[in-house]
């Protein structure tokens, strides 16, 4: 008589029991273990042995405790009672996910589902516990990336703070994939500009915006967040930063040439027992913002190559974020500022100046110093100081991209400290940060300088910050008379306007208070500095590295900074400039000087018409509207500025004029025929420039045909 079970099984073929037993322990690719009533392994199969990081030869005989303490389990124990539980009670366990990890160096992991079931005879007796083990630590790691990149998705973002964003950023990858994160960007990114993709004279001073450690949410980096940073040439970092390729390196040994434990930075990596480590450039929308670090110390495993990609992927994601919030900061200053867009200047600062800087963090992140492009080749050197609390990183930030929309503006420095006087006045000023939290170190102080390389001219304002340090050609050393106006937002904002010209060949020197202090006041600095530059230094750099050296006290309590800018001048070759009487006829007259002078340089006729067009209704606006004698000035730059200047104070608008109308095409015909156009103060009057594009786009049309003031 057929038994039951028999019935629901169907007739079994002879022979059939023993050759799925002999495919179980041969054949199959799921490793099995079997267990005896003490949980000691007595027999594996095949697909057990095979398994090179785990062998299991020599764990035969020994029981599941043995074994388990022979792997790095988070909980060992737990996996021990599921065992057990199936020895004692005849219920399988089904899909139970272990992660396994050796004792090499490196060490392999692993994650493996388990199913365990009980082993007994047809009577009912105990014979064990079989185990069989699938490896799924593939679809496991690409189920905890793709967590993670939803995480980030997510977490990441959800304010336009460019500090909120960075902290987001690391408490989504720490410490899911690293054990430490550091995301460094470029200073400019905080005044709302970052570099190109393909710029090649980046400014290598890189501000700390988000830190995060597996040692602890109070831990700070070096240097903390808010402090600015360089990354030296020779260390991996700079080499991501000049080459954007992001770097892998799988084994960080202690003695890598590139590490200087001179360094606060390299010594805290060495002391740390940092072992591998991942350099992802920040990138967005054509832009470089800076780098992202991610250092591995308390997690054994090193990085690999698929961690690397997951790096890439939530960096990307952060780089567009990080930018959200840069382009907000720059648009909401401007809101602050003026009512619609403004334009931003695409020339460089070389024309004008030659500049190097030194910064001598101390970790209270407030000092700062910026050059700005202006019309006409000019360029604005402007610094400060923000308070040394919590909030002076943000307030920084604002401030600056307040200064680069008010340079936008054109106005003199005078009048752009009093325009920033005016915002750190109202509440939720970019002094004090947020306005929720009041400012807690001394308010912020602002110099602005304006230097012009055809005219020489350098005119400055202070709103409490030091004067700047004249260097003549020759190695004489003075301090510029700026009148100081009290600091951003305090008392009455009264700032005087200090106009001087300049030798040709001599260097600005703009520092801030923590430099003076640490020289030991105005005279001490003015002695150290001219026996300084008694002799001659290799580069302007260096002389700016041995200046701040010299001056920087050994401990500050803030940061210290130095600006060196050496003048340059555009001589008759470049510029070229006329005055004429208010007359009807000095249009004509005006566009026949110009197209003679064009020609002299040997532009291409493209560019004489269009200037010559351009020139001929800027000078009928003046007459149109002014009183008193034009001046006429052409510059020959990377472009062609036009410059037109008169004794009205009245600001033109640009408007689209109706095919009946007589008048109002000047501005109209100048916007699509050049590639930017402005209006600024001069004196008791104003001056109209454009800017036109000397080389053609590769479709044959010109930067300024696609629209009024295309670019």
């Amino acid at each position: 008589m057929v038994g039951e079970d028999q019935q629901d099984q169907g007739p079994v073929p002879r022979g059939l029991g023993d050759a799925v037993l002999d495919a179980l322990f041969s054949q199959s690719p799921m490793s099995l273990h079997v267990y005896d009533r003490e949980l000691r392994l007595v027999r594996v199969n095949k697909a057990a042995r095979l398994m090179r990081e785990f062998p299991v030869d020599r764990f035969l005989g020994r029981t599941l405790a043995e074994i388990l303490r022979s792997f790095d389990l988070p909980e060992p124990a737990a996996v021990e009672r599921a065992a057990r539980g199936v020895l004692e009670t005849g219920t399988p366990a089904f899909d139970l996910s272990i992660r396994v990890r050796d004792h090499h160096v490196p060490p392999a992991e692993a994650v493996v589902s388990a199913s365990a079931f009980r082993l007994q005879r047809a009577d009912g007796t105990v014979l064990g516990v079989a185990v069989a083990l699938t490896d799924v630590t593939a679809r496991a790691r690409a189920e905890a990336e793709l967590r993670l990149l939803n995480e980030a998705a997510a977490r990441i973002g959800t304010t336009l703070d460019i500090f909120r964003t960075a902290a987001e950023f690391c408490e989504v990858v720490s410490p899911a994939l690293t054990d430490t994160v550091t995301v460094d960007v470029y200073d400019t990114v905080m005044s709302g500009r970052a570099p190109t993709v393909d710029a090649h004279d980046r400014d290598q001073t890189l501000r700390r915006v988000g830190y995060r450690s597996a040692a602890g949410p109070e831990r700070q980096g070096v240097p903390v967040v808010g402090e600015v940073t360089v990354y030296p040439p020779g260390t991996p970092h700079r080499a991501v930063l000049d080459t954007l390729a992001p770097k892998l390196i799988r084994r960080l040994r202690p003695d890598a040439p590139w590490l200087d434990t001179a360094r606060r930075r390299d010594a805290r990596i060495v002391r740390a027992g940092a072992h591998s480590m991942l350099l992802v450039p920040l990138r967005a929308r054509g832009v470089v913002l800076g780098l992202a670090c991610f250092y591995r110390w308390r997690d054994p495993a090193p990085f690999d190559h698929r961690d690397l990609r997951l790096a890439r992927q939530l960096t990307a994601h952060a780089g567009q974020c990080l930018d959200n919030a840069r382009l907000y900061g720059r648009e909401r200053s401007a809101a602050r500022v003026l009512s619609g867009g403004f334009a931003q200047a695409q020339a460089t600062v070389g024309t004008a100046v030659e500049l190097a800087r030194t910064h001598l963090p101390a970790g209270t992140g407030g000092g700062w110093s910026d050059a700005i492009p202006l019309s006409g080749s000019r360029v604005a050197l402007v610094a400060g100081d923000t308070t040394s609390g919590t909030s002076a990183p943000g307030a920084m930030s604002e401030l600056r991209a307040a200064i680069e929309v008010l340079a936008d503006l054109d106005l003199p420095p005078d009048d752009i400290l009093q325009r920033l006087h005016d915002l750190a006045s109202r509440p939720g000023g970019p002094p004090t940060g947020t306005g929720s939290e009041p400012a807690d170190g001394p308010p912020a102080t602002c110099l602005c300088v304006v230097y012009d390389p055809v005219s020489r001219l350098c005119t400055a304002a202070s709103a409490g910050h030091p004067p700047p340090v004249l260097v003549h050609p020759g190695g004489n050393v003075e301090l510029l008379d700026v009148a100081a106006g009290p600091p951003l937002g305090q008392g009455l904002a009264r700032y005087g306007l200090t106009e001087r010209a300049l030798p040709a060949g001599s260097t600005l020197l703009i520092y801030n208070n923590a430099l003076l202090t640490g020289a030991g006041g105005r005279d001490a600095m003015l002695a150290r500095l001219t026996d300084l530059f008694a002799a001659p230094h290799a580069s302007l750099q260096a002389a700016c590295d041995t200046c701040a050296d010299a001056l920087a006290p050994e401990q500050s309590p803030r940061d210290a900074y130095l600006l060196l800018a050496r003048t340059r001048t555009m001589d008759d070759s470049r510029t070229k400039a006329w005055t004429f009487p208010n007359a009807p006829e000095s249009a004509r007259e005006a566009r026949r000087r110009a197209t003679e002078q064009l020609t002299e340089w040997g532009l291409a006729q493209d560019v004489i018409d269009d200037v010559a067009l351009v020139v001929s209704e800027l000078v009928t606006n003046s007459v149109r509207y002014a009183e008193g004698p034009i001046r006429l000035r052409l510059i020959r730059d990377s472009t062609l500025v036009c410059e037109v200047t008169d004794d009205s104070s009245a600001s033109p608008h640009l408007r689209r004029a109706l095919s009946t109308d007589e008048n109002g095409r000047g501005l109209f015909i100048t916007a699509q025929l050049t590639r930017r156009w402005g209006v600024r103060p001069s004196g008791r009057g104003k001056t109209l420039w454009a800017e036109r594009s000397l080389v053609y786009g590769e479709d044959g049309e010109g930067p300024g045909r696609t629209g009024a003031g295309g670019g």
